[in-house]
């Protein structure tokens, strides 16, 4: 059995029947597709691409028998595209699908793949032999004319690899992970016995209230409740709500409750603390993450991260702690004319967030991808600079993005919020922000034609029917770059810099092979263990170009984000996924997205941006082929890869010569990228007016009076690193004078 952890992340058996609605015969095509993606190959069949560690051999036989079209991963499959994806990716993948469930619908997608020597001479996909499908499949991806449809090949083959990789019995295991020498972290130290959970004072999870429960809950944690039935909904009052409990809503929360308000936190995740985390990549993302972790722009060139669960991104990030750059500092202050981040205020903050979160500057042992970018870099004779990290110095955990199960990283849900709670704050989880409730101001003046007097929500739990209206003296919008926007314009404001201006911080990866045989000795561990980010590396000409970090990459997103070659070569590639090691070029981007509506992400590049992170991949390469990497490559859709033992500067260079920044997968080429982003800020940014930004300098809308927003989305534009101390400090000294206001 696994360890005991909350049920919600604890993954088997699934509770429910399915609803994806797929047909028998869509379900037949997902799984003869899914089988392509990951074949059972016989065992006569070379495994030269296997490893030669120290591998449970059945396991691996096993693993290369097994295939993506067992039950139920078809099914899971299903499930996970029409619950997680945007409308167009359901569209295409349904489309797909029942096109290939005909045989005219075949013979358009793959041509005469799709006509055998025997009647009937059409085929349904599903009965044409893996070869052929493996063809059909291989092509579709390289495809640059009819783009759409390569789409919903790349999308079903990131959900299929993801949901195999993942999936996890009653024992909370996969078949596969002994194969790739996977295995969940735990915890050496684990509490004696039941602890109190940190905000158990000042929390009411309405996942496990009802509509009678509710009242009286909310009622007991001291808050003004009126009930109008004949409305179907119910009126909290109090002084101050606010919308999020990540890095801005947080510090908000702990700054205005301790200065004697009555907070209101809204949350529409959940809550779990160290005893509740279970380390499972699926159940992790599927709770923890901004749509069940599965999320890109509309065009699917970049892939994002982004929490939602109590303690938001700081409950799942990497630990960086990085203080804002005196430059970019002194951009914002003079070039945006915004004097909050040329004051000692500021410099203040930073020094107090610091502190209240525990940053250490010193790592006592570092894991596998971090020794070797440190390495790499001391070979070349570059700097590899330590990470600050909101966790002790000994802090050797892998798996603080699925939550910290030691309870040594310190989020926002340890820390500010524990302060809020302390302070007489109320936490309400499973509550989704439906509307602002904007009026007219009357008695206002000014540039503020509106007023904001509080929020409707929505529970998440379904027995709960009834509207939850919280009106107060001030509502604060935390719910991050990606959820503040859309909230704030289906509210009724209409200030053009609200949603516009998103930066992204687009991430490349580049990945090196290090066997065990030949370098164990020197570089101990696998991919997954130690923290995550404990050294960095900053390309520097004329100005930081890049910066090159580590990742963390589960089995499940290690699969989704590899290039695709074949069925053979993809069982090869993971059974080395223990020992590839991925570092990723960083960029402070110049490019600007929108994200006008929940979940619908546009963004786009500028020259720059490409020069820069192509500049840094390129380091990144050079730093894991110092190190000793056996293998080199990067996830370009066609495997570009560099095989090292023997090869010369000269065949070096003309390999780098080829790396690039390419397009995306709907880009007109037949050669792709698929980015990442676990950084989004900047789309309800400061302005000193509002032709500048969607906020003024004290974090006030410029529309709404009553209405601030204290998350990442009022920064100023992109920082270029890990953003949790300029959110935190921002939201601080944005707090402090809401506070300061309140009290007039």
């Amino acid at each position: 059995m696994g360890k005991e952890c909350h049920p919600l992340l604890k993954g088997g058996r699934r509770e429910t029947k399915y609803t994806h609605g797929y047909s028998a015969s869509e379900i037949q095509t997902l799984m003869s597709i899914s089988e392509v993606l990951l074949p059972p190959i016989p065992p006569h069949v070379s495994h030269d691409n296997t490893t030669k560690d120290e591998h449970n051999q059945s396991a691996v036989d096993s693993f290369f028998q097994s295939s993506a079209s067992q039950y139920p991963v078809p099914d899971e499959v299903a499930e996970l595209v029409e619950k997680r994806g945007f409308l167009e990716a359901k569209l295409l993948v349904r489309a797909i699908l029942k096109i290939l469930s005909t045989r005219m619908g075949t013979l358009f997608i793959c041509g005469t793949l799709g006509v055998g020597k025997e009647w009937p001479y059409l085929k349904k996909f599903s009965e044409i032999s893996l070869e052929k499908r493996e063809k059909v499949v291989q092509k579709w991806l390289k495809h640059w004319l009819l783009t759409p449809i390569r789409l919903a090949f790349v999308f079903i083959k990131i959900v299929v690899l993801f949901v195999f990789f993942t999936r996890v019995g009653e024992d909370s295991k996969n078949p596969a992970w002994e194969a790739i020498d996977y295995h969940v972290d735990t915890d050496e130290n684990p509490p004696a016995g039941p602890t109190q959970r940190p905000l158990h004072k000042g929390i009411i999870e309405t996942r496990t209230e009802t509509e009678s429960t509710l009242f009286t809950s909310l009622t007991n944690k001291g808050l003004k409740v009126t009930q109008h039935p004949q409305k179907n909904k119910c009126k909290i009052k109090c002084d101050a709500v606010i919308i999020g409990s990540g890095c801005g809503g947080g510090v908000a929360a702990a700054v205005l409750a301790q200065n004697g308000l009555k907070v209101v936190v809204l949350e529409k995740g959940n809550y779990f603390t160290r005893q509740d985390y279970s380390g499972l990549e699926g159940p992790s993302a599927s709770e923890l993450h901004e749509s069940g972790g599965i999320l890109s722009t509309l065009d699917g060139k970049v892939m994002i991260v982004a929490g939602s669960t109590v303690g938001g991104g700081s409950a799942i990030n990497w630990s960086a702690c990085i203080k804002t750059p005196d430059h970019v500092l002194d951009e914002w202050a003079h070039d945006r004319k915004l004097p909050l981040f040329s004051s000692p205020d500021y410099v203040s903050a930073m020094e107090k967030v610091c502190e209240r979160i525990g940053v250490t500057h010193k790592c006592v042992k570092e894991g596998f991808q971090n020794q070797i970018l440190r390495k790499g870099c001391e070979n070349l004779g570059l700097k590899a600079d330590s990470v600050p990290r909101n966790s002790s110095e000994s802090h050797y955990c892998g798996s603080c993005c699925y939550g910290c199960i030691r309870g040594d990283k310190k989020g926002t849900d340890t820390t500010w919020l524990v302060d809020a709670v302390n302070s007489g704050a109320v936490i309400l989880t499973g509550l989704k922000a439906e509307r602002l409730l904007i009026e007219e101001n009357s008695n206002g003046g000014g540039v503020r034609r509106k007023k904001c007097s509080g929020v409707m929500t929505k529970s998440m739990n379904e027995d709960i029917k009834i509207g939850i209206q919280i009106k107060a003296r001030v509502t604060i919008s935390a719910c991050g770059s990606l959820l503040t926007p859309p909230l704030m314009i289906r509210s009724g404001l209409r200030n053009r810099n609200i949603g516009r201006n998103l930066h992204l911080h687009p991430v490349l990866m580049a990945w090196g092979y290090f066997p065990h045989e030949t370098t164990g000795e020197e570089l101990e561990g696998r991919v997954y263990e130690g923290g995550i980010i404990t050294s960095l590396h900053k390309v520097v000409d004329d100005g930081v170009r890049a910066v090159i970090e580590s990742p963390i990459l589960g089995p499940g997103t290690f699969a989704a984000l590899w290039p695709w070659e074949s069925g053979v070569e993809m069982k090869g590639r993971m059974v080395k996924y223990a020992r590839t090691c991925h570092l990723f070029s960083m960029i402070r981007d110049e490019g600007k997205g929108e994200v006008m509506s929940e979940g619908r992400i546009s963004y786009k590049f500028s020259s720059k941006d490409e020069e820069n992170i192509k500049m840094g991949l390129r380091r990144a390469l050079r730093i894991l082929i110092a190190a000793g990497a056996a293998e080199v490559g990067t996830h370009r859709s066609d495997g570009q890869r560099l095989r090292c033992e023997g090869v010369s500067e000269k065949e070096v260079e003309e390999f780098l010569e080829t790396v690039v920044a390419a397009k995306g997968p709907k880009a007109a080429v037949e050669k792709w990228n698929a980015y990442s982003s676990a950084h989004q800020m900047g789309s309800c940014r400061m302005g000193i007016n509002e032709k500048e930004g969607a906020i003024d300098g004290n974090g006030e809308s410029w529309e709404a009076k009553g209405l601030f927003v204290c998350d990442a989305s009022v920064l100023p534009g992109a920082i270029g690193v890990n953003p949790m101390i300029t959110i935190q400090s921002t939201a601080y000294c944005l707090s402090k004078k809401i506070a300061q206001m309140m009290k007039k």
